[in-house]
């Protein structure tokens, strides 16, 4: 697993996200895996090393976040 994560770093994957939606009104959970991106404040933009977990937390709101560069 730790030569995943080392991969990516090394290749410099990452992936710009923007939060663009309010959660209120969001279940718990969703406003969970916004804290836990890094957002602060609507349409904060946020750099994050491209893994399978950050995709997945991706995943989870995408109608709250969008990715803006690949």
């Amino acid at each position: 697993m730790a030569s995943k994560k080392k991969a990516a770093k090394e290749t410099g994957a990452t992936l710009t996200i923007q939060y663009f939606k309010s959660g209120i009104g969001a279940p718990e959970k969703h406003k969970l895996v916004i804290k836990s991106l890094g957002f602060k404040r609507l349409n904060q933009v946020v750099t994050r090393v491209d893994t399978p977990a950050v995709r997945g937390m991706v995943a989870q709101v995408p109608h709250l976040v969008r990715i803006i560069d690949q």
